[in-house]
């Protein structure tokens, strides 16, 4: 635990950096993760210097006052980071908690193993998850000065939570535990499997023995009808994430990813937490400041360790055209902690990030305006090829999956290839394009932004919500 401690030192990352999501809960992650460090963050830099948390009253004693709200750490689901977050922090800051009582961690290693009791290379097991759980807890008392903090987590990132809670000592600094789309009783029900989603495994029913909840900690499960792709009949059912002992709601024909990163997740978590009605809205900031790590891969399992001399260059674009607008606004190659910022701009603001790693294809990554500030700006390096004379576009939604007559996608004016009607299994779609360099259009739901397509190039449309 001593070195991991001083690992976390070391990455001094913008957010707690410790592995965790869940579209890679049977070996399909699709999407991205980060580290953790220690120190409190006065702006978002300093916040991506740190990774920290914050927990607020215990439901079952007295709620947290507007002038008193404990220190909240997100953790992120399998496969992913605590990019996952930023919209939801942006939430919670708009209602009044400050940023500096508001963590998301990564863990180095964010993919469950296939055999949760045997070594793999780059992926974590339950054990190896609650001892870095412990040590990000304690660092965010530490700094903070709080009793408990708040812990709130999507898919993997609650069997982190119930874990730690259970078999990790963690109880008495913990007030809430928020599980968000959490497998509790299997994502899948199979024997002889010792996978840490499966229901009939070790580690999920050692979780479910006895009580399924721990005492003196208020619990909310959060999970969908029966829109969440690992909540199914055949596996840990519909109301699979729930738990007897919490207090558990239902979203009717939210996502799984949604579970955890939607408006209406939100307000559900602040009512929990305060037994108060918030503004799911998110108010913009004059002036905004962002920063965030390079991550990658280690073979084909995507990882949350920094990766340094990545040149990373940002540009302002017309919202109409997709044009850059003048010389680069900010250019940094990153260090050994992967930080590429930190960069200010504002709310109002398209940018485009343009990101050089040696020996790989150049990545533009588009990106709808940001109206605060992050410091879990994070950037994974997809294992895309870019293809001969001609680009690919990679639309990709992180905070949520897509399905055809719920939710509209649209590039070039015309509905994303390859999206199915019905249940929501994916939140990427990868889309060749021929022909030169032009001007093409990206909408997701009301959000849009034009984007360029590069000839031998990868560009994505990275969208907030």
């Amino acid at each position: 635990r001593r070195n991991f401690i001083a690992q976390i030192a070391r990455f001094s990352l913008v957010s707690l950096a410790l592995p965790t999501s869940l579209a890679a809960c049977t070996a399909r992650s699709t999407q991205p993760t980060a580290p953790p460090a220690v120190a409190p963050p006065a702006s978002a830099t300093a916040a991506a210097q740190t990774a920290l948390v914050a927990p607020t009253l215990r439901a079952t004693t007295t709620r947290a006052a507007l002038g008193d709200r404990p220190p909240i750490i997100f953790v992120h689901r399998n496969g992913n980071a605590s990019s996952l977050w930023h919209t939801t922090i942006w939430r919670f800051e708009s209602n009044g908690w400050p940023r500096d009582r508001l963590f998301a961690l990564d863990f180095p290693y964010p993919t469950a193993r296939d055999d949760d009791s045997v070594a793999q290379a780059g992926r974590s097991g339950s054990d190896e998850q609650r001892g870095q759980h412990l040590a990000v807890v304690d660092s965010v008392v530490a700094r903070t000065g709080a009793d408990k903090v708040v812990l709130i987590g999507s898919s993997r990132g609650g069997n982190a939570i119930r874990n730690l809670l259970k078999n990790g000592g963690g109880a008495p600094r913990v007030s809430h535990a928020v599980l968000c789309g959490t497998p509790n009783h299997g994502a899948y029900v199979r024997t002889g499997d010792r996978n840490e989603f499966n229901g009939a495994g070790p580690f999920l029913q050692g979780l479910n023995a006895g009580s399924e909840v721990v005492p003196d900690v208020a619990f909310l499960t959060i999970r969908s009808d029966t829109n969440d792709f690992y909540a199914q009949p055949g596996g840990g059912g519909y109301d699979g994430p729930a738990l007897n002992g919490a207090t558990n709601i239902i979203l009717p024909g939210v996502d799984h990813n949604e579970t955890a990163t939607s408006a209406r997740a939100f307000v559900e978590i602040y009512r929990f937490l305060t037994g108060q009605s918030p503004t799911a809205d998110i108010v913009p900031e004059a002036t905004v400041e962002l920063n965030g790590r390079v991550t990658g891969f280690d073979g084909t399992t995507p990882t949350n360790l920094a990766v340094g001399g990545v040149t990373f260059t940002i540009y302002e674009l017309d919202p109409l055209t997709g044009a850059r607008r003048g010389a680069a606004q900010h250019a940094r190659t990153t260090d050994a902690l992967g930080s590429w910022g930190p960069f200010v701009t504002r709310p109002d603001t398209y940018h485009e990030f343009v990101v050089a790693a040696p020996g790989q294809p150049v990545r533009h990554f588009f990106r709808s305006p940001f109206p605060r500030s992050s410091a879990y700006v994070n950037v994974r390096l997809w294992l895309d090829t870019a293809l001969p004379d001609q680009g690919l576009v990679v639309f990709t939604r992180p905070r949520g999956y897509l399905a055809g007559g719920r939710d509209t996608a649209l590039l070039d004016g015309k509905p994303i290839a390859g999206l199915k009607v019905g249940l929501p299994t994916e939140g990427t779609f990868r889309i060749p394009l021929a022909g030169p360099e032009r001007a093409v259009t990206a909408a997701l739901n009301g959000e849009a932004m034009t984007i360029r397509c590069i000839p031998s190039a990868i560009t994505y449309a990275e969208f907030h919500f």
